[in-house]
């Protein structure tokens, strides 16, 4: 069975940093692009970042490009979202999600995602 699994998340304070981890069972990451996505109240999923399954390419949003860095580890078959110089707007649910071909910022070109795990920025 394929699942994913987020944790990382939390309260943190404006400027402070985070990591995220997207752990997999059932199915090997390195042969899936795996992306990182986002959803505030009332706001639609946004693509954050993805790393593909072939020569691990990683991919930003403009909105998080310098701050965020998505990396993997095939070890421990997980995948990990940095995030940096966190402000209030980067608060939000965060899901990891996999696709068996290449990256995308859409949401629903993923068929296999978490539960989510919640980011708050907030002094």
């Amino acid at each position: 069975q394929v699942q994913l699994v987020e944790s990382g998340g939390g309260l943190v304070q404006p400027g402070g940093s985070l990591r995220l981890s997207c752990a997999a069972s059932g199915f090997t990451l390195t042969y899936y692009a795996i992306g990182w996505f986002r959803q505030a109240p009332g706001k639609e999923r946004e693509g954050v970042s993805c790393i593909t399954r072939s020569d691990g390419s990683t991919y930003y949003a403009d909105s998080v490009k310098g701050r965020f860095t998505i990396s993997r580890d095939n070890a421990k078959n997980t995948v990990y979202l940095q995030m940096n110089s966190l402000k209030p707007e980067d608060t939000a649910v965060y899901y990891c999600a996999a696709r068996s071909l290449l990256c995308s910022p859409t949401a629903a070109d993923f068929g296999s995602w978490g539960q989510g795990t919640q980011v708050t920025v907030s002094s």
